[in-house]
């Protein structure tokens, strides 16, 4: 195969799984609006299920659940015909992914949880199969063909499967009112974990204390920024902020007027600094520092100054 019949595969595969996923918009309809409510009432958990490929989107969709506030757990269709039909509570919904829907474990496992009374959804790419006419919803994922040259291999359908699964999930998480705080509490670890968790206190806590009075000469304000090295110091006089000087400033005075040694701190300070509670996400600190373009950000506890935290200390920590 030449390089550009790669690529011109690779592009039509693309296409086609594209298309087939834009074409599920046609779709949606009232069983869409009730899957979602059902789920956001029910007292029990997702039990979602699937055999072959489709069981691999069941599983994802289980992870996606779960990292969204919705309880949910996998279950191999092939396994629960053996015996794991007992994962399988009162309240539990049960979501069935499959494209035909006409399978021989699909066709022993439905009468089974139909008998147990549980809501059942069918994902489905052929709403009229044994699946589709014995659920209580429908959501339809028909395809026109695979991706696969020999349209065998399952791609454009378990794209298709994948695709609403995400968006059934979604809308779930927002007719929940689903938070960032509440996404935190599913997502300690990793860089995620970082930018949920991380507050601009624990990312300063190391970092010097620069602080210099109002009538501080030039050269002890140079020293002071030089060697707490963020590029800044604080103005503080009687345990009260009174404005920041950072290097930029300095700069700026000596090409507009050139060292004075009569100048003090509360002669190039600026009197109202950008500040952020040290309890706050260092997210948020990177925000204010990229909305205002500046480095420093200085760093509070109600009234009292903590210190000054600095772009790099937030690049860093790999929260961007």
């Amino acid at each position: 195969m030449s390089e550009d019949k790669i690529i011109e595969l690779a592009k039509s595969t693309l296409d086609l799984e594209a298309k087939a996923i834009s074409n599920l918009k046609s779709f949606l309809d009232n069983n869409f609006v009730s899957s979602v409510k059902a789920i956001h009432e029910s007292k029990g958990r997702v039990v979602v299920t699937g055999i072959g490929k489709s069981a691999n989107i069941a599983n994802k969709f289980v992870s996606t659940l779960n990292s969204t506030g919705s309880p949910a757990i996998f279950m191999h269709a092939a396994e629960a015909i053996h015996g794991d039909l007992g994962i399988i509570q009162k309240d539990d919904i049960v979501i069935c992914i499959s494209k035909s829907g006409n399978t021989d474990e699909i066709r022993v496992l439905v009468p089974y949880i139909k008998s147990m009374k549980n809501i059942m959804i069918a994902i489905v790419g052929n709403p009229d199969s044994y699946l589709g006419q014995n659920s209580d919803f429908v959501l339809n994922t028909f395809v026109e063909k695979e991706a696969c040259p020999n349209n065998l291999a399952p791609t454009t359908s378990t794209s298709a499967q994948l695709a609403l699964s995400d968006a059934l999930a979604v809308c779930l998480l927002d007719y929940r009112g689903f938070s960032s705080e509440d996404f935190a509490k599913f997502h300690p670890g990793g860089t995620l974990g970082r930018k949920l968790f991380l507050t601009i206190k624990e990312v300063c806590k190391e970092n010097e204390v620069p602080v210099v009075g109002s009538t501080a000469d030039l050269k002890s304000v140079i020293m002071e920024i030089s060697s707490k090295r963020l590029g800044a110091t604080a103005v503080v006089e009687n345990n009260e902020l009174m404005g920041i000087i950072t290097d930029g400033d300095l700069r700026r005075m000596l090409q507009n007027s050139g060292y004075d040694e009569k100048l003090v701190a509360q002669d190039i300070m600026h009197a109202q600094p950008k500040k952020i509670e040290a309890e706050r996400l260092a997210t948020e600190g990177l925000k204010m520092m990229e909305e205002n373009n500046i480095s420093q950000l200085v760093v509070v506890e109600g009234e009292k100054y903590l210190g000054i935290i600095h772009i790099h200390d937030l690049l860093k920590q790999n929260i961007i």
